[in-house]
C-alpha cells in the first residue's frame, strides 16, 4: 500500500470515477475535481504526490490551469487529453507537464507512468540525472546570462526570461557542460528521463524556443551540431 495521494480533474465524472477505480486498486489515495479554478483551490489547500490533468475543460482549460499551477508548485502533473496530435503532447509538456496521456488509455499505462513519475521523483544518484538534479548543480553566469536551476530563474541583461521547467532543466544541461556536444536522445535521456516515450523532436521544439527568447549574444550562443543534436559553445573556452 501507498500513502501517496493524486487528485484527479476532469470535467467527465466517469472518466474520474474509473481512474479512481483503478488509483485506489493500486493502493493510492485520490480526490476529485471537475474544473481548473477548483483544482487550483485544492492544490493550495490541500497536499498531493500528483495532478491528473484533463485538457479539455470548460472555463479554464488544462493549458490554462498547468499555467496557474506552475506560478505557485511543481508538483507533478500528467496532462490526459483525447487530442493526440505530436503538436498537442509537446505544448503540454512545454506548458510544465511532466507526462502525457492520450485517451482512450489503457489503465495499466497510465498507473505505470504515474509510478515512473514518482521513481524519478526520487532519484538515484545516476551520472545521467545530474545535470537536471537542482540540488547538486551550481547557478550558471556567462556573460549577461544567468541560470539557476535551483530557483528555475533565468536571466539576460538582469530581466528574468519566462520559461515553463522544462526549458529551463533543457538549457541548464547544455550549458553545464559547455562546448560538449549532446544528441538529442541524450537530452531526452537527461531532461525527460530514459522512462519519457516522446520522440526527439520535442527537444529540437524545445531549442527553437529557448533561442528565441534567449535572443544571441557574442558570449554564448546553443549551435546546432547538424546531424548529431546541440551543443552549449562559449567561444572564449
Amino acid at each position: 500500500m501507498t500513502n501517496r495521494k493524486i487528485l484527479i480533474v476532469d470535467d467527465d465524472d466517469n472518466i474520474c470515477q474509473l481512474i479512481t477505480l483503478y488509483l485506489v486498486k493500486e493502493g493510492y489515495g485520490t480526490a476529485i475535481c471537475h474544473n481548473g479554478k477548483e483544482a487550483i483551490r485544492a492544490i493550495k489547500d490541500e497536499t498531493y504526490d500528483l495532478v491528473l490533468l484533463d485538457v479539455m475543460m470548460p472555463e479554464m482549460d488544462g493549458y490554462e490551469t498547468l499555467t496557474e499551477v506552475r506560478k505557485f508548485s511543481d508538483i507533478p502533473i500528467i496532462m490526459v487529453s483525447a487530442k493526440g496530435e505530436p503538436m498537442d503532447k509537446i505544448s503540454g509538456l512545454d506548458y510544465g507537464a511532466d507526462d502525457y496521456v492520450t485517451k482512450p488509455f489503457e489503465p495499466q499505462e497510465l498507473i505505470s507512468r504515474i509510478k515512473a513519475i514518482f521513481r524519478r521523483a526520487q532519484p538515484v544518484a545516476r551520472e545521467s540525472d545530474k545535470a537536471v538534479n537542482a540540488d547538486t548543480n551550481p547557478d550558471l553566469s556567462y556573460g549577461n546570462l544567468f541560470v539557476s536551476l535551483r530557483n528555475y530563474i533565468v536571466k539576460v541583461d538582469e530581466k528574468n526570461i519566462d520559461m515553463p521547467p522544462k526549458e529551463i532543466e533543457l538549457l541548464y544541461c547544455l550549458a553545464s557542460q559547455p562546448m560538449q556536444v549532446f544528441t538529442r536522445e541524450q537530452l531526452l535521456n537527461k531532461v525527460w528521463s530514459s522512462d519519457y516515450q516522446g520522440d526527439t523532436r520535442t527537444v529540437d521544439v524545445h531549442v527553437k524556443r529557448i533561442r528565441q527568447k534567449l535572443g544571441t549574444s557574442k558570449k554564448w550562443r546553443i549551435n546546432t551540431v547538424w546531424g548529431v543534436g546541440y551543443k552549449f559553445e562559449v567561444p572564449q573556452l
